[in-house]
């Protein structure tokens, strides 16, 4: 058994999620419930793969061997039931670098970028610093009888007259979604990918989040639903976020269409962007080995601290709702019961309550009144978290 309740210090170690918190928040003592990494211990099998590899005193360049993108592709087929070539792999440096690399070798002057917000915000950070136009097909909001936001569903309608217009090139697709934890059917990928090929448009699918799956849902890769979809997509995946190792960049590419595939991997090898460094191979192949006792005893701690949170919130402070991931450790807060301004409710997390949370507007269009919460630490960090938020509204 794995000790997750365990509380490690992170301070002064130069990570975002606590080092960077005065220059974010211009404050350095709050409780960080933001950046999306887990605050759990990674894997001993993990840490003792990469000490034996330090042991040794010299770091040359590294052979990707054939075992690489086998183990990768037998990772894959296990969790998602999708049998991929390992040929059809590639090694990128890191997911938004991944997307950010594909715009600008598959886009031109005047192209357009579909995005669907909220979500995770280099989606449209990307496109628009490197000169594209972003177009938002916002999500649309599926309440429960309560009124209470319960999750979201594409509007396919809207994507359809969306990717009619000529300039539209690339849609940026987040599945499992990113804030909301939405794990998108079958049905409306195989839609997504008809829409795409009719009109022309490249899906780029980050699935980033797809090796965290909760509460019995499955996790659909894109490229898997139909001739369509493996047509016109490329998949990016990763284990960074699922044996928390974001600071060793081991994410890749999945393509399965032969004339893309040719394109882009030609590309990446000439310009050697899919060669990975040692750690990160090292990495990779001891999370997709050794990790998998390790990964279901995580969800299992990580589906607890979600029923913890929204089941806390329920009794305590009911004008904020959890909205339930089926993927991930993110919880998406609808706050808007409280009626404060986007710049109210931020004050009462930051300055109040002293947390750290993204602010919901980052995301987009629809972020305005929400909040999205870090559930990735100890359980009695999110309960000193709900009790400080609690004490800051009631004062």
């Amino acid at each position: 058994m794995y000790d997750f309740d365990k509380i490690t210090g992170r301070h002064g170690t130069g990570c975002v999620k606590y080092d960077g918190l005065e220059g974010q928040f211009g404050h350095a003592d709050l409780l960080p419930l933001w950046v999306a990494d887990m605050d759990f211990e990674t894997g001993d099998f993990i840490v003792d793969a990469l000490r034996e590899r330090i042991a040794h005193p010299v770091f040359g360049y590294p052979e990707v061997g054939p075992e690489y993108f086998r183990t990768i592709a037998g990772w894959v087929e296990k969790l998602h039931g999708w049998k991929v070539d390992p040929e059809h792999f590639r090694f990128i440096p890191g997911i938004v670098r991944g997307f950010a690399l594909l715009e600008h070798f598959l886009l031109g002057k005047g192209d357009k970028v579909v995005i669907q917000p909220p979500v995770y915000h280099p989606f449209r950070i990307t496109a628009q610093e490197q000169g594209f136009g972003v177009v938002e097909n916002p999500l649309v909001p599926i309440y429960g009888d309560d009124g209470f936001l319960e999750t979201y569903k594409m509007d396919l309608g809207g994507l359809e007259r969306i990717c009619g217009d000529p300039a539209v090139k690339m849609l940026v697709l987040s599945n499992p979604h990113n804030p909301c934890g939405v794990a998108w059917d079958a049905g409306t990928l195989a839609a997504v990918a008809d829409i795409a090929v009719a009109n022309g448009v490249t899906v780029i699918s980050d699935e980033i989040h797809c090796e965290m799956m909760l509460g019995g849902a499955r996790h659909v890769p894109f490229a898997s639903v139909s001739g369509n979809a493996a047509k016109c997509s490329v998949t990016f995946m990763a284990p960074t976020k699922t044996f928390n190792i974001a600071g060793i960049v081991s994410s890749y590419a999945i393509i399965e269409d032969p004339e893309l595939r040719d394109r882009i991997f030609g590309w990446l090898d000439a310009t050697e962007i899919s060669y990975p460094g040692i750690f990160s191979i090292t990495a990779t192949m001891a999370a997709y080995t050794k990790g998998a006792r390790w990964r279901e005893e995580m969800l299992e701690y990580v589906q607890a601290n979600v029923d913890f949170v929204d089941g806390w919130l329920r009794e305590n402070l009911p004008e904020i709702r959890a909205v339930r991931p089926q993927a991930s450790f993110l919880i998406w807060l609808d706050c808007r019961r409280l009626g404060l301004p986007q710049e109210e409710l931020n004050d009462l997390f930051v300055n109040k309550a002293r947390l750290a949370l993204n602010d919901g507007t980052m995301f987009g269009t629809g972020g305005e009144g929400f909040m999205r919460l870090n559930a990735g630490c100890p359980r009695s960090v999110l309960a000193e978290a709900l009790r400080s938020l609690e004490k800051a509204l009631k004062q």
